[in-house]
């Protein structure tokens, strides 16, 4: 039996930046949960068969259960000094039976935080907008039926643009401090058949995305008015939301850090 080398706060840290996609349907989301499989567990089990180490991955955001990623950024101490290519190559050999994948990964200082070194995350909402089954994109994005006003729902998009108290779209969950947010960008695009809502902050509060995508929903069937909208807002009231999202429409996209 291999023996395990446990981190200490003597050994010298070997910080790895990783870049990954994944595919969030069935899983419990980024964090480890009591039951259920999760993206931070899948990395540390994999890990631990080529390091023989018990270590954490961090997250630059913590998604939901069926929420996806193009590019989630995190980080890891590992016990040795591996070339980084090594530790990506070692990864994807374990995670070859997960829905994750390490995209890249480079050797970073200790000051290196995937969550607190953060400038801006992006997240882009894919809704579908036809009647047909959904076959390839089937967990993959959100289908309407009904049809939508992608512009319209892109002109009621600007009243959340700002520093608002998102308080209303804000999950009863959700554990952050404030409801006090400045999002930086939120478009809504019209390709054929395909919407996409693009938005990008510091940081997102629990369900912040997807209750602002189903409250743009609203506006896009005729069931609300850009003002109902605003009024939503400034109630900083979470009964007087419209609807929130699912998440299999849901990707994190990627994140800003500070150049080095």
């Amino acid at each position: 039996m291999t023996e395990e080398i446990p981190l200490t706060d003597e050994a010298p840290i070997h910080r790895y930046k990783l870049t990954l996609e994944f595919f969030g349907t069935g899983l419990v989301g980024w964090q480890i949960q009591n039951e259920g499989r999760s993206i931070q567990g899948m990395l540390a089990a994999a890990a631990k068969k080529f390091s023989h180490a018990d270590v954490k991955f961090h997250g630059a955001g913590r998604t939901d259960a069926g929420v996806h990623a193009c590019a989630m950024v995190c980080h890891v101490d590992l016990p040795q000094d591996y070339p980084a290519y090594k530790v990506m190559d070692a990864l994807n050999f374990h995670l070859k039976w997960d829905p994750v994948s390490v995209l890249a990964a480079e050797k970073v200082t200790e000051d290196f935080q995937a969550r607190f070194s953060a400038r801006k995350r992006y997240y882009r909402y894919h809704i579908i907008n036809r009647r047909a089954p959904l076959t390839f994109m089937k967990d993959r994005a959100w289908q309407v039926k009904f049809p939508l006003d992608a512009d319209l729902m892109h002109e009621a998009a600007q009243v959340l643009v700002g520093h608002h108290d998102f308080t209303t779209f804000r999950s009863v969950d959700c554990q952050a401090q404030s409801a006090i947010k400045t999002l930086d960008q939120l478009d809504v695009s019209r390709d054929g058949d395909n919407i996409y809502i693009d938005t990008s902050a510091r940081s997102f509060l629990h369900h912040q995305v997807r209750s602002m995508v189903g409250s743009l929903y609203y506006v896009g069937r005729g069931k609300w008015s850009i003002d109902q909208l605003r009024q939503s807002l400034e109630a900083r009231d979470r009964r007087r939301l419209a609807h929130n999202a699912p998440p299999d429409g849901l990707y994190f996209t990627g994140v800003d850090y500070p150049e080095t």
